[in-house]
């Protein structure tokens, strides 16, 4: 019977159904399963839709109901639901909305294991199961990172360890490796070997070399024996020894070196699996354990009756979670992140001017640029660029912005297409769009448009000609136009390999909404949560510290007193930088954390040595807190005195200081008096004030050196914050940007003017002549570059590359020496010519360039401009200036140039600073 209880099968048609779904024991099993599914679902659907459902509603659930029972899978939907119940109200695990087309079903939705309404953005049930194509189901789930072993850990329990194991994954040898492995084995040198494995591409051959049917080869040691010629002669020559080595890796080539775990696959079985596939154990890597293993992989395991389920870990649920966490620490409030409202103008906004570096799917540069392009209004314009920005559609992106905002007209082929491309602009974005007008224009079945789709995503010819007739017929039945009807077929043809699954991009849209949301209202709690994902991965920190630097958040030094393991916000909107991310420090945080929630802040840093100094942290970790500024509340000392070595002594401050404390705590076991009661008693708070060391304070570089060695990086300041101006001024390209700038191949003849701090600088010589040369490593606030010097530019700025010296240094881009000799294979890439090379504290100083100021008269009083004035008069320089006074009550301006006397403009400019409400400035070109 159908949804609907009519018959619709023959008694014989009906036999071998049954037969087909494994005889009438497994069909009354079934049904059973399929009863309760119902009840589940039904009981669901009142909970999301209201006590009262609606026609389309109900005819939705009966149809998903119907076909998941006469497919045989309610039983696959139930131990889904069930462990997506169990991750959230048994183990507090934070689980995604939902990904790929599982987010089409209603059933799904109800049941809880989706959390995005298919029905209120028309998405499809038979995009994720179609009746009239049988196919196993595929519903993936996102947990956070860390509840993913944890669900994984209670589906064993619950099931039995028996039913439950991985599936292996074998990982074959590829070109280099057959070549690497063969010849340890024949004992080739290493030298040779690299050689060899040298002439192999890694990617793919240079475009001149073409196969018999004018394409690129597959890169293979079968086609790198035909196509490079070093590699041939190498084969056919006449060491044997390499040749036969060669031969053998060529053979060896793709069969099988490894075993793995698959990353997110699953296999849960009705019995022991033993009873249907071979497995083994495999020691996992992350921990060390023996895990089960199905020992046919992923594309086999299905073959037996298995059905994979893939669980995935998804760091963004995990950053939402974090961020819940900080703001309930912070600000009290419990937010419920499934339910804060889709039209949030502050979330729109944030969206409309680019802001997303930190949020889920819309942080890449070109996704900003469009963004601020699109200024999108409602959550359906993020769904579509989410669909969009992919290569091939994105082409469509301009169009699509045009319309929304009225620059293209909003047409449509046929008034009836407007229902489903109105939330688009009348562009076709996604798959589920051709499916609904498939049924809307011409009839299709549901089955029937997925077939559609299907066939077009795929390129299957014979079947879209099938289709095409279909829907030509039936849309001419219906009154439709046929000239129009072929417009509308060559349109689906030509995007439909790019529409994209509607049901993951709303999905995924939701995740990267509710980061926006949290990044527009819980700013700092949010970037903590995010700078918590990336702590151990120093590239990552430092690009979200300066998305911190640009929100105005403080990220301030690890604290004794503030700090845990992970990066906190404190009650003022401040980070405070975690003990996880000091190099070295790891598990002795939560001592530090779990001392000082038991018995108030550390007072000094004798308090701190005496309560979990000496007991619990190593010298190396203490002086690992002092150069990282964890001791910053202890005023009595500063960050030079925990490592100065008084005369006469073999030890720093720290060293000593544990000394004491040891001692002092084996007096007291003593029953002894120890210097520490001895104070307590007499009223003194600080065991250290009594000996502090009388030593000289770190420069600033030193300490922002220290700080480096400690975190990785620079975190309280940069050493060329200093020369903010300098760098605004007078450079153009940052260091991040560097590599690509010079790799472009039509920036050959580009002058580009960078700075930085010499972090690395090696004298060598050359092998050829002996003549010496230079390789160094300059570092500014995005990133390092290296490069060399030789010749005559290794002569005259040698001198200048001191480690930790600021420099500034123009180049262009050039061809290598001695390119444009070579064949073109062999050609080595652009590089950056060094051409000039200065200290970066003299550049704005010999800088003749003229600097411009506005002052705002009608804010200018008696004493405020004497204030300015004075600010002249102390920093005179070689910059020449001007005066712009500009009277807005009057609209009137006046020019100024001063008769004598010049500035430096540097030094004025960061005293007018205070000043910004008066006077605005610039340096001229």
């Amino acid at each position: 019977r159908d949804e609907h209880g009519n018959v619709v099968l023959s008694q014989e048609e009906a036999e071998k159904k049954v037969k087909k779904l494994g005889g009438y024991n497994r069909l009354y099993r079934i049904k059973l399963e399929a009863d309760y599914l119902a009840k589940l679902t039904w009981d669901g659907a009142k909970e999301r839709y209201g006590a009262t459902l609606t026609e389309e509603q109900i005819e939705r659930i009966k149809f998903e109901l119907h076909v998941m029972k006469t497919m045989g899978f309610p039983g696959y939907f139930l131990i889904v639901a069930d462990y997506i119940r169990g991750a959230r109200e048994e183990l507090g695990v934070s689980v995604g909305p939902g990904r790929g087309s599982a987010a089409g079903s209603v059933v799904a939705y109800c049941l809880k294991i989706t959390d995005v309404d298919p029905l209120k953005y028309d998405l499809l049930f038979e995009r994720f199961l179609n009746p009239d194509r049988i196919s196993l189901p595929d519903i993936d789930v996102d947990f956070d990172d860390d509840g993913r072993g944890k669900v994984l850990d209670w589906i064993t329990q619950k099931y039995g360890k028996e039913k439950v194991a991985h599936i292996i994954t074998y990982g074959t040898m590829a070109a280099k490796s057959a070549i690497q492995d063969v010849s340890r084995v024949q004992k080739i040198p290493l030298s040779e070997v690299a050689t060899i494995k040298s002439y192999i591409p890694d990617r793919s051959f240079p475009e001149n070399i073409k196969d018999e049917k004018g394409k690129s080869p597959k890169v293979n040691l079968k086609n790198c024996y035909k196509y490079v010629k070093e590699l041939k002669e190498m084969v056919n020559g006449q060491d044997e020894n390499v040749s036969s080595m060669l031969t053998y890796a060529s053979e060896l080539e793709d069969t099988n070196r490894q075993i793995g775990i698959h990353a997110c696959g699953v296999i849960i079985g009705a019995d022991d699996l033993t009873k249907f596939a071979p497995v083994c154990t495999i020691k996992d890597k992350d921990t060390g354990d023996d895990v089960l293993v199905t020992q046919y992989d992923g594309h086999v395991v299905e073959t037996v009756g298995l059905i994979k389920m893939d669980f995935l870990g998804l760091k963004t649920l995990t950053q939402i979670k974090d961020a819940l966490a900080n703001i309930k620490k912070t600000r009290g409030i419990d937010l419920d992140i499934d339910h804060i409202p889709i039209d949030d103008k502050e979330t729109f906004a944030l969206y409309s001017a680019g802001n997303t570096i930190g949020t889920f799917q819309f942080e890449s540069p070109g996704m900003q640029k469009y963004l601020k392009e699109l200024q999108p209004t409602v959550f359906e314009d993020l769904i579509a660029m989410n669909a969009l920005y992919r290569p091939g559609p994105i082409e469509y992106i301009p169009d699509f912005i045009a319309r929304k905002h009225g620059r293209e007209p909003i047409t449509y082929d046929l008034p009836e297409m407007e229902q489903y491309l109105k939330d688009t602009y009348g562009v076709t974005v996604y798959q589920e769009q051709v499916m609904l007008l498939s049924r809307k224009l011409a009839n299709f079945t549901r089955g029937e448009s997925d077939t559609l789709r299907k066939a077009m995503g795929k390129k299957q010819i014979a079947k879209m000609m099938e289709l095409k007739d279909k829907f030509m017929k039936q849309g001419q039945e219906l009154g439709h136009d046929a000239k129009i009807l072929e417009k509308i077929w060559k349109d689906w043809e030509k995007f439909a390999e790019y529409a994209f699954n509607k049901s993951h991009a709303t999905c995924y849209s939701w995740v990267a909404y509710q980061t926006a949301y949290l990044k527009a209202h819980y700013p700092a709690e949010f970037m903590a949560a995010v700078l918590n994902s990336s702590i151990r991965d120093a590239e990552e920190v430092i690009f979200m510290l300066d998305e911190c630097k640009r929100m105005k958040i403080n990220v301030l030094p690890p604290n004794v007193n503030k700090s845990e393991y992970k990066f906190t916000v404190d009650e003022n909107g401040n980070i405070y930088y975690g003990f996880g991310g000091i190099k070295g420090i790891g598990e002795v945080a939560d001592v530090i954390k779990e001392e000082r929630e038991a018995n108030g802040r550390y007072t000094s840093f004798a308090d701190f040595m005496a309560r979990v100094g000496a007991k619990s942290l190593s010298r190396k970790v203490l002086e690992q807190l002092a150069r990282a500024g964890a001791f910053s509340d202890f005023t009595e000392l500063h960050r030079a005195a925990y490592f100065y070595i008084a005369p006469g002594e073999k030890i720093n401050f720290i060293e000593k200081s544990i000394k004491q404390v040891n001692a002092s705590n084996e007096r007291k076991n003593n029953a002894q008096i120890d210097l520490f009661g001895e104070l307590e008693a007499a009223g003194g708070d600080d065991l250290f004030k009594l000996e502090i060391p009388e030593c000289e304070h770190w420069s600033n570089i030193k300490m922002l050196d220290e700080e480096k060695e400690a975190i990785g990086f620079y975190l309280s300041s940069h050493p060329l914050d200093a020369y903010d101006y300098t760098l605004r001024y007078f450079t153009d390209t940052k260091l991040e940007k560097v590599k690509g700038i010079v790799e472009d191949k039509n920036k050959k003849g580009v002058t580009i003017h960078i700075a930085g701090i010499v972090t690395d600088a090696t004298t060598m010589t050359t092998k050829k002549t002996g003549n010496a040369y230079g390789r160094y490593t300059i570092e500014d606030q995005t990133g390092t570059y290296d490069f060399a010097l030789f010749g005559k530019t290794y002569m005259k700025f040698n001198y200048l590359f001191v480690i930790g010296t600021p420099l500034f240094i123009t180049g262009i881009v050039r061809e290598p020496f001695g390119n444009k000799d070579l064949p073109e294979d062999q050609k080595r890439p652009n590089e950056l010519g060094i051409v000039d090379v200065n200290l970066l504290e003299e550049v704005f100083e010999k800088s003749n360039r003229e600097a411009k100021f506005v002052l705002n008269i009608n804010k200018l009083n008696s004493d405020n401009v004497n204030v300015i004035i004075d600010i002249f008069k102390k920093n005179k320089g070689n910059q020449p200036y001007s005066m712009l006074l500009v009277d807005k009550e009057h609209n009137m301006t006046c020019s100024t140039h001063p008769v004598k006397g010049k500035i430096n403009a540097e030094a004025v400019f960061k005293n007018m600073n205070d000043y910004a409400d008066l006077v605005t400035y610039d340096l001229l070109k």
